[in-house]
């Protein structure tokens, strides 16, 4: 892979479970993220390396007046959140016509074919691709109005930002479908969205969706097979070039959208029951001065995009990218051949008692270099240790974001200190535009996820059945700003429950502010949870499942963030245990029935919801024990507590 100066680590969804979740997003929401990611980034990149920054402007606490607890960035110079990065860009549309500009018709799309160099895209070969591909789609019966919803369902490549960008500059709202969706969540999308038209990569893909739409516009090239299938089903199938040249026969000027004009529908990985999301162009955010000098710097580096553009979080860092004229490598492989490439570099040499100690010692120096927040890839240790693992990403990683997912504490130190690049963690939802807080120059402690940032105040409320108060430093996080969303797609209800009356939005997690004014995610107030590869699970579904077993009178199921499967504590019911592994001919202990695989897959339960390991308890659960409430339900947090020991030792002895 050549040349990439920035490449961002982040866990991407493999499973994707059909109760999908739609949010729509802001187009200058989006732009504001981008915008602080890259002011953070600048200001301390162009920086002298191993020079400690003169203070931490967010390493305080700073209360917002009149808003009770609320706190805010200290990047602010007033309690009002920050709008627009730069005063001409409003919406997308307009931050990519800036880009034209900034760029000098330089690179900004590129792929890869393999074993070659990847090919570029100008900037202006983009603008006219775009705008050939809109005018396209007013000629097939679309109009540049806010109501009209295209949907991309493809695998990141340039065609998907350009089909993007078309949309954006005729006032159309594209819907982000994930590339593992199955048959079912697509269904449930085309008809949640009313999508009449779908850009697709594979013919594979296409006929998951020849019902129910109109037109399927083909990327890859496909057979007459798939053609006369749509016919048989009403849908008329077309090439992506085929639209470009419908659009460059009869090209219209672009009718850009309004800042309060919706932008993006984003249909996400969950298990909740069809909750919806809604958002328009009018959430704002970041309202940063114009730096030519922040502009050259971006322009410089270049993008490795690999987690899904369905994703949030890759959309908001792409803004960033073409905003500021820099470019886009589409990383298509399998990253975790990358990845294991990295840490098999340095891990692999560490093979005799020395070399570990070697390791061990250099990680311990660089380690301590951070806590001074001396940030380098040039010292002693470097040149002798840890060139290995920098060299493996080309030697010329600049920066690195940490999101979607909890990372461990241990895990993001040694990447600071390995990689001696700036490493920062995020946190926020896709109600938020995909982040409220941010790491800065200055906070290489791990265990946080920054202060709040600048589009943005946050505040702790009580949550008193988990015994969490706010005056105390711990509540649930919520969030106020110009890049909260406005609500669920066509669900007021739903609205209601994520939105209070003065324009809060309640996340559903549990944090608690240190005193260097960062916040940390202790828990779930919803008991809704993300594994370590980025799937939700709700463990009342499956510990319902599993209570169908007649040997299982309780069950108990647990996951973390940092864990990629889930484990349970089971009390068994004695009494049927023996007579219903007979009826259905299975051998064994309760435990071995349990890790059986069969039983397992009875379950009706997808492979990540699975329990992979359990430990039983003879005693019920109850009120007089303090694991259930006085309506029965459970105290998670008092049976998480009370059970730890056995789910830590379950966590430290399977392996999957």
């Amino acid at each position: 892979m050549q040349a990439h100066e920035l490449f961002r680590y982040s866990r991407m969804p493999e499973l994707v479970d059909f109760q999908q979740y739609v949010r729509t997003l802001p187009t200058n929401t989006l732009m504001g993220f981008a915008a602080f990611a890259a002011l953070t980034t600048f200001w301390y990149a162009t920086r002298p390396k191993a020079l400690k920054p003169p203070c931490d402007l967010s390493m305080q606490l700073v209360e917002v007046a009149g808003s009770g607890d609320a706190r805010r960035s200290t990047l602010l110079d007033s309690d009002e959140p920050l709008v627009y990065f730069y005063k001409d860009v409003t919406t997308l549309y307009e931050g990519f016509q800036r880009e034209i500009h900034v760029s000098n018709n330089g690179p900004c799309l590129g792929s890869q074919k393999p074993d070659q160099p990847y090919e570029w895209l100008l900037y202006k070969q983009v603008a006219e691709l775009l705008e050939c591909i809109g005018s396209a789609l007013l000629q097939e019966g679309f109009k540049a109005a806010p109501d009209q919803f295209v949907g991309i369902f493809a695998q990141n490549r340039p065609e998907w930002v350009i089909i993007e960008q078309g949309c954006f500059a005729y006032s159309m709202v594209i819907v982000l479908l994930y590339d593992t969706l199955g048959s079912e969540a697509i269904t449930y999308i085309v008809n949640k969205a009313e999508l009449s038209l779908v850009f697709v990569d594979k013919p594979e893909k296409a006929k998951l969706l020849l019902e129910g739409l109109k037109i399927i516009v083909l990327m890859d090239a496909y057979g007459s097979e798939l053609v006369e299938q749509g016919k048989k089903c009403g849908v008329e199938v077309i090439s992506m070039k085929a639209m470009e040249d419908l659009g460059r026969a009869d090209r219209q000027k672009p009718k850009p959208p309004a800042p309060e004009d919706l932008a993006v529908v984003c249909f996400t990985s969950g298990t909740y029951r069809q909750p919806q999301r809604s958002t328009d162009h009018s959430s704002k955010c970041s309202d940063f001065c114009e730096n030519d000098r922040i502009q050259s710097f971006l322009a410089q580096m270049i993008l490795i995009t690999f987690l899904p553009l369905a994703h949030m979080f890759e959309r908001v860092v792409e803004c960033v990218r073409l905003c500021h004229g820099a470019k886009i490598g589409f990383f298509q492989g399998d990253i975790r051949l990358l990845l294991n490439r990295m840490f098999d570099r340095i891990f692999g040499q560490a093979n005799t008692t020395l070399k570990r100690w070697l390791l061990d010692f250099a990680y311990k120096r660089k380690e301590a270099e951070l806590h001074s927040s001396s940030i380098r890839n040039n010292s002693l240790w470097d040149k002798l240790i840890f060139h290995k693992i920098q060299s493996s990403l080309d030697g010329r990683v600049r920066l690195m974001v940490a999101g979607a997912a909890l990372v461990s504490a241990t895990v993001l130190t040694f990447l600071r200190a390995a990689l001696g690049c700036r490493f920062y963690e995020g946190y926020g939802q896709t109600e938020c535009t995909a982040g409220c807080c941010l790491t800065v120059p200055g906070h290489w402690t791990a265990g946080h996820v920054g202060a709040p940032m600048p589009c943005n105040l946050i505040k702790l409320v009580d949550v008193e059945e988990m015994n969490y108060i706010a005056a105390k430093g711990e509540g649930e996080v919520c969030v106020k700003g110009p890049n909260v969303f406005q609500g669920y797609l066509k669900d007021p209800a739903k609205t209601a429950e994520a939105l209070d009356k003065d324009g809060w939005l309640h996340t559903g997690d549990i944090g608690k502010w240190l005193p260097n004014g960062t916040l940390k995610i202790t828990d779930r107030k919803k008991h809704i949870f993300k594994l370590a590869q980025g799937e939700y699970i709700a463990p009342e579904k499956a510990e319902n499942i599993y209570l169908r077993s007649e040997p299982v009178a309780q069950v108990f199921v647990h996951g973390e963030s940092l864990q990629a499967f889930l484990i349970a504590i089971v009390v068994p019911d004695i009494k049927t245990l023996c007579s219903w592994a007979q009826k259905r001919g299975f051998d064994g202990s309760f435990e071995e029935l349990c890790r059986n695989k069969d039983v397992r897959n009875d379950s009706g339960l997808k492979p990540f919801e699975q329990v992979k390991g359990i430990a039983l308890h003879p005693e019920l659960f109850s009120i007089y024990n303090g694991l259930l409430t006085p309506t029965m339900k459970k105290k998670r947090p008092e049976l998480w507590n009370y059970f730890r020991s056995q789910i830590d030792e379950l966590y430290s002895t399977i392996k999957v």
